[in-house]
């Protein structure tokens, strides 16, 4: 749909064309003809001349304004009518052309937007006042009603419901939430009535963040774009100053003579015009990361997306970006006792821990842990905990532990942490706890090999096992294990001197303990974590809904974009030169000329928006691996 300027301008064509078309047919000549042309040229070119006219006012001297501007002008003063008024109208259609295209682009960054909320249910003397998001203080209490969007981030205190978190992550699925529950703003709430206590103010929400970030994106830009910006700078002037030698010159040095060689001159400037350039390769880049906005990858800015197309290297860290980072039991090796005693102990002697791994041991005994039955709890550090459990001293913990207590114990086949267990100086077995790979992991890293990465890496700080098994699991090239953080800034380090030249290294990390090495990565992914903050803030990119599934995506898209904008510097100049080198040669007219000037950028920009249109379709490689675009 066209907005109201758009449609302004719609009818400015039509009027004019009209009246043009009239002055094609009526033969007249001379003054008449003139008469007939004029208002034509003014009702579709006034807008132009009067920019021209504030430019130049202004400073800003050699734009596309003033080129066509001097042309047209110019081809009404050596009596070329119909030819001023005709490219002043197809310069004009151009521009809704470009202008529909660049409203085109935006829906995509304009539907992100919609997250926006406005306003939050705060309850007074049981009803409901809506206020202003940024009224709402850290602890206060929120009522979000069924339809109505999360409008800051929070924990539930009552209510269940199911949320759609689809313009943050492009999940389709619901995301079930209950008491106790963080939510994040932004979602929207399809069933159930919330109350929510709000645990940042809206300024440091989700929703803020990312907005932030996507409103900020234009300003960094590619390689690409700052080339053509610079290439504008000059080009310009340039361009206008070999016209005007083009003018001068020529009937100087030839047999030209003076009108002929501003007719040249003028068809020269039409030509000249670089506004295929100009728009075109921005559009590109500004689809691409409204193209990745749509599946849930937040890309900050264009330099980031033209990074991401060169990747040939992807890093990853391994818990909590291609495994769930949720330990859960997988195996009980009892001895001397049935696998339900040897849970029972290890759950009431992990009882006051708050590691993940005790966490697990409790969720897998699944019932009211009795803590009186425990006394004399010690925690014994890197090794595991003592204690006396029913008058018995039983230990809880690694290989390390039974050493030292004198205990031997066997080797266990399976991969995973295992936490061995004695009961008064007797070994009773061991509890085998794994964390569990992501549905879409090996996906991932098929579509990856499949788009051309080179090389795929693992970095974890576990245990050999461990790290080597999941590597296998997932068909990694290479892993490095019981890394400290230092460690892996150091293989980063390592991998970015093997690299080609050209080739770039992403990382991909949790955006929390990883912010060392995705700073010194040419590309910092971040797995969003539904909106973690310190994610947003340490990456360049940011997979919302943690799947690295939309890896290869993501880098799809970026390749995509690429290609488009280099395939419109290649066409708009090599036909813009060969119309050149034509028109000075005085081989090429008017009509040419509002070809390579209109007709190029109309084909750019179309070119572009192939580009935006095949955003919206799957990665193949996922798709051809799994059937689904997410792997899963």
């Amino acid at each position: 749909m066209m907005n109201r300027k758009q449609k302004k301008m719609l009818w400015r064509i039509l009027a004019s064309g009209a009246l043009f078309a009239a002055g094609l047919l009526v033969p007249l000549e001379g003054a008449s003809k003139l008469l007939l042309f004029l208002p034509a040229y003014a009702l579709i070119g006034w807008d132009v001349l009067w920019k021209a006219v504030r430019n130049i006012a202004g400073g800003q001297v050699f734009d596309e304004n003033f080129l066509m501007a001097l042309a047209t002008i110019g081809a009404f003063f050596t009596g070329e009518y119909p030819e001023g008024v005709a490219v002043m109208l197809f310069y004009q259609i151009g521009e809704l052309f470009q202008s529909y295209a660049v409203g085109r682009s935006r829906q995509s960054i304009a539907a992100l937007m919609d997250i926006r909320p406005d306003y939050a249910n705060i309850e007074e003397k049981g009803e409901l006042r809506q206020v202003d998001p940024d009224e709402v203080a850290v602890g206060d209490t929120i009522v979000v009603k069924p339809g109505e969007r999360v409008p800051l981030d929070g924990v539930i205190l009552e209510g269940s419901s199911s949320l759609d978190t689809a313009a943050l992550t492009g999940e389709s699925l619901p995301r079930q939430v209950a008491p106790g529950d963080e939510v994040i703003s932004g979602c929207v709430n399809q069933s159930g009535l919330l109350r929510v206590r709000t645990t940042k103010p809206y300024g440091e929400s989700t929703v803020a963040r990312i907005l932030d970030l996507v409103e900020n994106s234009s300003s960094k830009k590619a390689k690409v774009e700052n080339f053509i910006t610079r290439f504008a700078r000059y080009y310009t002037p340039a361009v206008v100053l070999a016209a005007v030698a083009l003018a001068v010159l020529t009937p100087l040095l030839t047999s030209v003579g003076w009108q002929e060689g501003l007719h040249r001159a003028l068809i020269f400037l039409v030509i000249s015009c670089p506004c295929a350039l100009v728009i075109s390769i921005p559009l590109s880049f500004f689809g691409g990361i409204g193209g990745a906005s749509r599946i849930g990858v937040l890309v900050k800015g264009s330099n980031y997306l033209e990074a991401l197309a060169g990747v040939e290297t992807v890093v990853f860290d391994k818990t909590g970006t291609l495994t769930k980072g949720t330990f859960r039991v997988t195996a009980i090796h009892p001895q001397g006792m049935d696998e339900a005693a040897l849970l029972e102990l290890a759950a009431l002697a992990e009882s006051y821990s708050e590691h993940p791994i005790s966490h697990s041991l409790r969720e897998a005994w699944g019932k009211e842990v009795d803590r009186s039955r425990v006394t004399q709890v010690e925690e014994l550090s890197g090794r595991g905990v003592r204690a006396n459990i029913d008058g018995r001293t039983v230990c809880a913990g690694n290989r390390k532990l039974m050493e030292e207590s004198g205990i031997s114990c066997g080797d266990c086949r399976q991969t995973g942490t295992i936490v061995h267990l004695s009961v008064d100086g007797k070994y009773a077995g061991h509890i085998v706890i794994s964390d569990e790979v992501k549905p879409d992991a090996k996906a991932a890293i098929e579509g990856l090999r499949a788009s051309g990465v080179k090389k795929t890496v693992m970095l974890t700080g576990d245990a050999k096992e461990v790290g080597e098994a999941v590597a296998r699991e997932l068909g990694l090239d290479e892993v490095y294990t019981q890394l400290l953080p230092g460690d892996k800034v150091a293989q980063v380090e390592r991998l970015l001197e093997e690299s080609s030249g050209k080739g770039k290294l992403a990382f991909v990390g949790d955006g929390i303990n990883d912010a060392p090495v995705l700073s010194r990565a040419d590309v910092g992914i971040a797995m969003g974590g539904l909106g973690s903050d310190a994610a947003i803030e340490a990456a360049d990119v940011v997979l919302m809904d943690d799947a690295p599934g939309k890896l290869p995506q993501a880098i799809g898209i970026a390749r995509r974009t690429l290609g488009i904008a280099r395939q419109n510097i290649i066409f708009a100049l090599g036909v813009k030169g060969f119309i050149l080198l034509l028109g000075a040669m005085g081989q090429a007219n008017m009509w040419e000329a509002v070809f390579a000037d209109v007709g190029v950028s109309v084909i750019a920009i179309l070119n572009a928006m192939r580009g935006l249109e095949a955003e919206s379709r799957p990665y193949p490689a996922l798709t051809r691996l799994n059937g689904r675009p997410d792997g899963r």
